[in-house]
């Protein structure tokens, strides 16, 4: 389990570095709801790391609004299997 979150987060992470590097370059880019899917999945620590590093999607009201939705989720979640002790 701890080796399929450290590849989703790092393959979060890489995304969102991608996307600013398309924004920045004014290149076709990755989509909100790929960036949120990725991050709901289990990405959501890489998901931060990227935003806060490459300073990409922090200014961005609404999508900071569906991010901090995904993180409770998956708080939720966690702790629902934490606590029936799935991990």
């Amino acid at each position: 389990m701890f080796y399929l979150l450290l590849t989703v987060n790092l393959f979060s992470f890489i995304i969102f570095g991608l996307d600013k590097k398309k924004s920045i370059k004014h290149q076709r880019r990755i989509s909100e709801n790929t960036l949120l899917e990725i991050s709901f999945l289990g990405g959501t620590i890489g998901a931060i790391a990227g935003m806060l590093i490459f300073r990409h999607k922090i200014s961005k009201k609404s999508f900071l609004l569906k991010f901090g939705l995904i993180v409770l989720i998956d708080l939720v979640i966690l702790y629902r299997l934490m606590k029936y002790e799935y991990i």
